[in-house]
């Protein structure tokens, strides 16, 4: 098997690769979840086996291969004769199809590779992503044949319509990362557990889950949802909406005031304004803030006080998981709690699967009696395609970590050519 320039695909190349996303400052840098390696660190006994030396057990390992950076294996060679600018734009890996244009945020063009090594594949002999500004956009793209397939659809209204429409296939993928309001424990008000456990209690999760997502979503206590591993829609003990406890906090704590802030996203932006209403009327004051991603991340290396945010992943351990938003040390955290580190780590370390089921229900349940991070619904984005496009992730569910069509397996009926 070789890389497109020729160059050859080997375990050599594949440790050369992990080494460089260990090294990169991206968050979905796999070390952000790993265990730190042993002094051995990567090693290749022969050309086809990678064997990755960690200082402790780790049984989300091959998850955690799949769902972060350390899955997308790119040309050595090609890395070092391009540069990591130029070959951001035009990549070279081993892949169903080649870069032919790039226009960053804007336009990605694929054609097909005919030497790849699964012979057949791809179907298709030209994809072309665009990025477009919005649902509605996106949708009367759709509607007015500039598109064939949407991605992502997460405006619920848009969604219901679109089922409703018998020239379009609807696909509702399983929520792994459901909506969640998490809160910056180092900062006031909420290093004061009171003030946490009031928000609790001030949040209408089923009000939420029924007026603003049409129920179209489930009402989750934790951190997983439906399509992923360890699946716990329910904790013991979790506080749910009581108006009159939240009022009685409130007046114990003389004021609460909140900056809440989320990101620009159809079903973000009404979901703060409906949790400002509802906090209203237990006397909580919430600022909205809503932000593209770039700025969005800044404001999470400041002193944010709370955001509502997706947290979840098909495995706990990758993505936007666990211990991406709750670990002391996770990119986007605002808990720092030793206890909980150690639960996650040991989580992380149980190679027995029901034992991990165990206590991953057991964390859950400390993040619910610590009142560290309210849980809403788990949403999750759809697809919508024209006649005739077919494949997985377009017209049926898949894992729903990988977030992606598998497109060599994409393809598209005569019909619709």
């Amino acid at each position: 098997m070789r890389f497109q320039d020729g160059t050859p695909f080997n375990a050599q190349a594949v440790a050369w690769n992990i080494t460089r996303d260990l090294k990169a400052a991206c968050s979905c840098n796999p070390g952000t979840a790993w265990p730190p390696l042993s002094s051995e660190g990567i090693t290749t006994p022969d050309d086809h086996t990678v064997v990755l030396h960690f200082t402790r057990p780790y049984a989300a390992t091959i998850n955690v291969l799949a769902g972060t950076s350390a899955n997308r294996i790119a040309s050595p060679t090609a890395v070092r004769k391009m540069g990591e600018e130029q070959f951001r734009l035009k990549p070279v890996g081993a892949g169903p199809f080649e870069v032919v244009r790039n226009l960053v945020s804007s336009e990605l063009v694929l054609e097909r590779y005919d030497d790849y090594w699964q012979k057949g594949h791809p179907f298709l002999d030209r994809l072309v992503f665009k990025s477009i500004g919005s649902d509605q956009a996106a949708y009367q793209a759709l509607l007015a044949g500039q598109a064939q397939a949407v991605e992502g659809l997460t405006n619920p209204p848009l969604v219901q319509e679109a089922s409703g429409n018998e020239r379009l296939t609807v696909t509702q993928q399983d929520s792994v990362n459901p909506l969640n309001i998490q809160l910056n424990t180092a900062v006031a008000p909420f290093n004061d557990k009171r003030a946490r456990e009031a928000i609790y209690y001030a949040t209408d999760t089923r009000a939420i889950a029924t007026r603003l997502f049409h129920n179209m979503y489930p009402v989750t206590q934790s951190f997983t949802g439906p399509g992923g591993l360890f699946y716990t829609p329910k904790v013991p003990g979790y506080r749910t909406y009581d108006l009159a406890k939240a009022k009685a906090l409130v007046k114990e704590l003389g004021e609460l005031k909140v900056d809440l802030m989320t990101g620009s996203t159809y079903s973000l932006r009404q979901t703060v304004e409906v949790l400002q209403s509802q906090w209203a009327k237990a006397g909580i004051q919430a600022t909205i803030h809503t932000y593209e991603l770039a700025p969005l991340i800044q404001e999470f290396e400041g002193n944010w006080q709370a955001a509502v945010q997706t947290g979840g992943g098909w495995e706990p351990e990758v993505g936007n998981g666990l211990r991406f938003r709750y670990y002391s040390k996770g990119p986007y955290s605002g808990i720092h709690d030793p206890k909980l580190d150690k639960m996650i780590s040991q989580a992380a370390a149980d190679l027995d699967t029901d034992s991990r089921a165990k206590r991953y229900a057991q964390i859950a349940k400390y993040i619910s009696d610590q009142a560290y991070s309210p849980f809403l619904v788990a949403a999750a984005p759809a697809t919508a395609v024209v006649p005739g496009v077919y494949g997985p992730g377009l017209t049926s569910k898949i894992p729903s970590d990988v977030q992606q069509a598998f497109w060599p397996d994409v393809w598209i009926a005569q019909e619709a050519r």
